[in-house]
Parts: structure tokens; C-alpha cells; sequence
């Protein structure tokens, strides 16, 4: 059976592969080339994925996604789309949905974006209720270094709080808009703020949203 993180796996395949290597994404510095690498060493180099949330082991990261970067781009998308190896826990498909799924989505988003006249994907109901599902576990995480109290809720109510403290910004949108403001994309996800207009203009500033 098909899950969301394999299609959003093939959906961003395609799209670096249609891009080039040298298209603009919304991650800072970073072209199609070097979005595709990170997503390889992520999956196939545990011993150096470590950098991504261990700040002593960030020196190494750097160093095999260069290397990496380095390989001929084609080779990097059929990584993308051929998924893990079998040593990865990525290979097993519990940890693959629950990993990829957003990860998958927000780079596809990183790239889409990054071009003038993007639109939202119109997406399927249960993957929204999928993506909010995960942003509901991660709020706390994603939202622990906001500026300000930080409040996510979807148009027919649910919220979740990232982040206790005041004054209080509410941001309304559909789940997948919701995330992508979570993960620090906060200047093209299709969102409303209610709140303090000096807290607002703080949290549309910070740097701090995201992993």
C-alpha cells in the first residue's frame, strides 16, 4: 500500500530532477544540488545525519553533504527516488511515514516556492489531516524558541500551542500552510495573524521557528 511519504518522496524527486541543479530553494544558501544532498546523507549516512540536530557533530554534516553535493545530479535524484538502503530505519515503512512525510512535503514546498507564481497544492483531506496530526506532536518542538505565544488553528478550530507566553500571536491556516509557518517559512505560507501587530511583526521576522 502506498503512503504519504513514499508519494511526496516521487513528487520531490521529480520536481529536483525537473528543476536542475541550480534552481533557487527557500533553504538559506542552499540550490536544488545541495536540498538533494541533504535529503540523500539524511537517509544513507546516520553517522553524519548526527549534525542535524548534535551542534558538535554539524562540522561533519557539512563536509559529506559537500561530498555529496559534489556527485553527479542525477545520481542524487535516483538516491531520492530509489529511497534508503536496508541497513537505514528508513527502510522500515512506520519510521519512513512518520519521518518523511512532512520532511518530504516542506522540501517539495522549499522548492515550489521559491519560484514566482506558486500556488498551494490542493491537497487530499486525510494527508491534511495526516500533516496536522504530526504538527500537533511536533508544536512544542518547532514553536519552543518563538518570541512570542504562539498559537496554530486550523479554520474549523483545532488549535495547538507551540508556545506559552505573551503576548499571544494566533496564526489560522490549513494544516499544510500551518507547517510550513511552523517550520520557519513563515514569508509564503498562506496564513492570518491575529494578534499584538508589534508581536506579529516580531514572529514574521524570527529566525527561531523550526527544527
Amino acid at each position: 500500500m502506498s503512503t504519504h511519504a513514499k508519494r511526496e518522496r516521487l513528487l520531490l524527486a521529480d520536481l529536483l530532477e525537473a528543476e536542475g541543479p541550480e534552481a533557487p530553494t527557500l533553504c538559506e544558501g542552499w540550490k536544488t544540488r545541495d536540498l538533494a544532498a541533504h535529503v540523500v546523507v539524511r537517509e544513507r549516512r546516520a553517522d553524519a545525519a548526527g549534525g542535524l540536530l548534535i551542534k558538535q557533530l554539524a562540522p561533519r554534516l557539512e563536509r559529506v553533504q559537500a561530498e555529496f553535493a559534489a556527485k553527479p545530479y542525477e545520481e542524487l535524484i535516483q538516491l531520492i527516488r530509489t529511497g534508503p538502503p536496508r541497513f537505514s530505519p528508513f527502510s522500515l515503512k512506520q519510521i519512513d511515514e512518520l519521518s518523511n512525510a512532512v520532511e518530504f512535503y516542506v522540501h517539495t514546498e522549499d522548492v515550489r516556492r521559491a519560484r514566482p507564481g506558486w500556488t498551494p497544492r490542493d491537497l487530499d483531506p486525510v494527508f491534511a489531516n495526516t500533516l496536522w496530526s504530526r504538527l500537533e506532536r511536533s508544536a512544542r518542538l518547532v514553536g519552543r524558541k518563538a518570541p512570542v505565544g504562539l498559537v496554530l488553528r486550523r479554520p474549523d478550530g483545532q488549535t495547538a500551542v507551540a508556545h506559552r507566553g505573551a503576548p499571544v500571536v494566533t496564526v489560522t491556516g490549513e494544516p499544510s500552510e500551518l507547517l510550513m509557518f511552523a517550520y520557519g517559512r513563515q514569508a509564503v505560507a498562506d496564513v492570518e495573524l491575529d494578534g499584538d501587530k508589534g508581536a506579529i511583526a516580531t514572529l514574521h521576522e524570527s529566525k527561531q521557528l523550526g527544527l
